[in-house]
């Protein structure tokens, strides 16, 4: 018992004390300033190259979105995240060493050139994303948690990280094996993820990307605005699951880009009566009722 004491209070002390270094000490491995840095370098873009000409620079719930990239990046990680996260995966080893496992670790891709590491482990992180976005859409009771995401009314940069924190549960939860099995460190981490949020940000943000041909490898605002319709395809839970990737969708059949169209209507049907405030969107799942 004590060592999950342990974890607990050092999950908290350790990223009290993360997210003050990443703040006072600016440097090129520093999230903080990653997210502030792209986020203002996006929205410089929204501005000069505006894809829907009529929708204002402060456009409707940007202050709202703001918040919510500030605190699902950072503030419920410091509140809870962090803390019961290192507490799960210390319980998750514990019950793994009753069967003699003490490593998940079943490729181990240390001996690839670090091209091949990042590579490998873009590829099956987004892989693995898709197939959970795809539940979000697909799971009802997941759903309900997905709607706050799909609650954005205007789109531009910052509805990219307007999401429930629950996501970030069900997300680092079904990653965390088969990552952990390949025996990725955190700083391949940390370049691939500032690589996706960089991508992510775009995706989300008010222009327009020509992509080319590679419109079916990767990602684009036009490809992600059609996820974010109001009306989908009949029959259809959800088109153009891709986070980075658009490859997956055009695989396994779920891409839908019938028109590059930039007035399309956000939502989803009743959102109308979707709670419109921060508190009451994140306890919307259990207080609709």
């Amino acid at each position: 018992m004590q060592k999950y004491i342990d974890a607990l209070v050092g999950g908290y002390s350790g990223y009290f004390n993360y997210l003050l270094n990443e703040i006072i000490h600016p440097s090129w491995h520093n999230y903080f300033y990653w997210l502030v840095g792209l986020s203002l370098l996006v929205w410089g873009l929204e501005i000069a190259f505006p894809w829907r000409k009529n929708q204002a620079t402060l456009r409707h719930d940007f202050w709202l979105d703001v918040f919510y990239m500030f605190f699902n990046f950072f503030l419920f990680s410091l509140v809870a995240y962090n803390a019961l996260s290192n507490v799960a995966v210390q319980a998750f080893n514990d019950f793994l060493g009753l069967f003699g496992i003490k490593n998940l670790v079943a490729i181990n891709v240390a001996a690839l050139p670090k091209w091949a590491q990042l590579l490998t482990l873009f590829v099956v992180r987004d892989f693995v994303q898709w197939n959970v976005h795809r539940l979000l859409h697909r799971v009802p009771w997941m759903w309900e948690f997905h709607k706050v995401h799909h609650s954005v009314e205007e789109m531009g940069f910052a509805a990219h990280l307007r999401y429930h924190w629950m996501e970030n549960v069900i997300y680092r939860t079904i990653e965390y094996i088969p990552l952990a099995m390949i025996g990725f460190g955190i700083d391949d981490f940390f370049i691939v993820h500032i690589f996706t949020l960089a991508i992510g940000h775009l995706n989300h943000a008010n222009i327009y990307l020509p992509l080319g041909p590679l419109k079916y490898l990767l990602n684009s605002p036009q490809m992600h605005l059609w996820h974010h319709a109001e009306e989908i395809p009949k029959g259809s839970y959800g088109i153009n699951f891709g986070i980075t990737l658009s490859i997956w969708d055009y695989l396994f059949g779920h891409a839908h880009v019938p028109q590059e169209r930039s007035d399309i209507k956000l939502g989803f049907p009743g959102l109308a009566k979707f709670p419109k405030t921060f508190w009451k969107q994140i306890t919307y799942p259990w207080s609709k009722k």
